[in-house]
């Protein structure tokens, strides 16, 4: 078993549930943001940065709220999921995600969501 560390993160993003969810679930949309260029075979997706190449399956899903993915290559029951919250009273849209590092690569990991979410918001024009 590994020690990864479960955390979460949550960044208020000004779109549509509609609109984000289409770039968390989608190899078109993924690659607008978390990825140099997504494929997809069914479940299975190819995150492809800098020439490298990794695979995750798609767990879990449901429309406009949220995607679940595992690394293929991974030994333990780690997953990361990206969730669309929206406030009941303020209508605010909030996505949510979810991912495991080790103790020692938490800064670093959840600097690289911040990165790339702060992509996603420059993507949707949201600042």
């Amino acid at each position: 078993m590994s020690d990864k560390i479960r955390f979460e993160l949550e960044f208020v993003i000004q779109s549509s549930p509609q609109l984000l969810y289409q770039y968390l679930s989608t190899p078109s949309g993924l690659s607008e943001w978390f990825a140099d260029n997504v494929n997809s075979r069914g479940e299975m997706f190819s995150f492809i940065w800098d020439g490298s190449e990794e695979e995750a399956k798609l767990l879990k899903r449901k429309s406009d709220e949220f995607v679940k993915f595992s690394w293929t290559d991974q030994e333990d029951e780690s997953f990361f999921e990206m969730k669309i919250i929206v406030d009941e009273i303020t209508k605010d849209v909030s996505l949510f995600i979810t991912d495991f590092a080790e103790e020692d690569e938490m800064d670093e990991a959840k600097m690289l969501w911040e990165n790339q979410v702060s992509d996603l918001k420059q993507v949707l024009g949201s600042s």
